[in-house]
């Protein structure tokens, strides 16, 4: 079995989920008392969190690839960065390490293609949801048509990850809201619907709503075992 190396705590809370996810997959698979080979490496949120929104990408580029380093360093033998957002940077990380990066959209885009989902709405961070980082490998490496919420949809969902999701609080009337942007999503062709913030998970679910939703934690995590266990 590979060790897999994750690049957490952006939040810890979802980080903790990947954690979670991972070993009872393995469990799950390789029964008995298997668990995964992982190295950890979690770094303050609060310092990501500043310059993700003073737009200052590039120091970003340069602290997680360092990071990252750090992670190969510890002989992981590939790297699973725990949140969408940060995959923005994942190419500079890229140029900075020797292991390959199991990127959370192409991981959550081969369970689309595989399920024939063509037309999918996307919620997740401002960041996510509004640059082309993440929409543009969708549509030009999958053909996949990604669709987002208006603009004040995507302030609510945003805010609600930075100031609720990301502290571990989960907020009701945040769920209702959350629920409510999905179905304007399907009223606009949406099949489907992408969790594309690691934290989004902890507040809704498919025993929420009819809508089929993709949960890039869980789809990531299970990926990266997959990855560890068979090398695919």
């Amino acid at each position: 079995m590979k060790t897999i190396g994750l690049l957490g705590g952006m939040s810890w809370e979802s980080s903790a989920n990947y954690y979670e996810i991972i070993n009872e997959e393995v469990k799950k698979i390789l029964g008995g008392l298997h668990s995964a080979k992982v190295i950890l490496n979690s770094v303050d949120f609060e310092e990501i969190e500043h310059l993700q929104h003073l737009g200052k990408w590039d120091e970003l580029a340069h602290i997680l690839s360092r990071e990252a380093k750090n992670v190969q360093n510890a002989k992981a033998d590939f790297l699973v960065i725990c949140t969408n957002t940060m995959h923005k940077v994942a190419p500079q990380i890229e140029k900075n390490i020797d292991i390959p990066i199991l990127h959370i959209a192409d991981a959550t885009a081969e369970i689309l293609i595989n399920d024939k989902i063509k037309n999918v709405g996307l919620l997740g961070t401002a960041f996510t949801m509004e640059q082309d980082f993440y929409k543009n490998r969708l549509k030009e490496k999958y053909n996949l048509n990604v669709l987002t919420p208006n603009k004040n949809d995507r302030k609510i969902i945003h805010n609600i990850i930075y100031q609720e999701l990301c502290l571990g609080k989960i907020n009701m009337k945040s769920k209702e809201k959350y629920l409510k942007i999905m179905d304007e999503l399907v009223k606009n062709k949406a099949e489907a619907i992408i969790l594309g913030c690691t934290e989004i998970a902890m507040l809704v679910n498919e025993k929420d709503t009819n809508i089929k939703l993709y949960d890039t934690t869980t789809i990531h995590a299970k990926k990266a075992v997959q990855y560890a266990i068979n090398g695919v």
